[in-house]
């Protein structure tokens, strides 16, 4: 079994194998999973790293293995006008709801009972099947700097706020 230990940052290298998961399951530190090809790995990162389509990790075996986001059932949000758009975001925020962000539309995990409160907003709510890729919170580090970090200084690693120790 290969062991998929660290995230390589700004590596151009070709990926020699593929690893497709969930969100949910992009999640997790410790992970028993299978590569597209269907051997098996076990996924040992740093606690709370967010895996994102397009990662690299680096496996026990010197190969380079690339992480696709694995598309899933996801609610597609859009509203009349920014300030609705932002009502909606706000009001899943406040559930505390993973939401990805794009332009002129958010996307959460299919739930029925937040697509009801969406349409009571004056929301349209889609459901599909696409990668979900939410945000990774107020305490993430994101693609710029921000004079506030938590040990992973240059590495741009998202992480959700659940897991980050301040």
């Amino acid at each position: 079994m290969v062991e998929l230990t660290g995230k390589l940052s700004n590596d151009s290298r070709a990926a020699q194998a593929r690893l497709q998961l969930p969100f949910d399951l992009r999640r997790k530190s410790r992970l028993r999973t299978k590569l597209a090809d269907g051997e098996d790995a076990w996924l040992l990162l740093p606690r709370g790293d967010i895996l994102r389509g397009g990662d690299k990790l680096l496996a026990s075996d010197g190969r380079i293995v690339e992480v696709i986001a694995q598309p899933e059932d996801v609610l597609h949000i859009e509203c009349a006008d920014a300030t609705a758009l932002a009502r909606a975001a706000y009001h899943l925020g406040n559930r505390h709801v993973p939401v990805q962000v794009g332009d002129g539309f958010l996307r959460i995990a299919a739930d029925h009972v937040l697509a009801l409160m969406l349409h009571g907003l004056g929301a349209t709510v889609k459901p599909m099947l696409a990668p979900f890729e939410p945000e990774a919170g107020a305490y993430g580090n994101h693609s710029h700097t921000s004079g506030h970090h938590h040990g992973t200084e240059g590495t741009h690693i998202g992480r959700i706020h659940e897991y980050e120790k301040i």
